[in-house]
């Protein structure tokens, strides 16, 4: 069972990041990883992001709505 973001802009067109992000054994471990470099992220064009539990979409968050805009 693998877990994956998809990074996409704000019309949900897919975007290259600004930090590459892995495969996560856990829901945890994808979540620690999005709350460490969502700012950074944000800065590099994703204004959303999108989890999934292999093909699975678990739930889509704003970044902006993180950075409190």
């Amino acid at each position: 069972m693998a877990w994956t973001w998809r990074l996409e802009t704000a019309d949900g067109t897919e975007t290259s990041p600004a930090v590459e992000p892995e495969e996560f054994t856990t829901q945890g471990d994808a979540e620690s990883w999005i709350g460490e470099v969502w700012k950074e992220l944000l800065d590099g064009g994703a204004e959303k992001v999108t989890l999934f539990q292999d093909d699975t979409q678990i739930y889509v968050m704003s970044l902006r709505a993180a950075a409190g805009a």
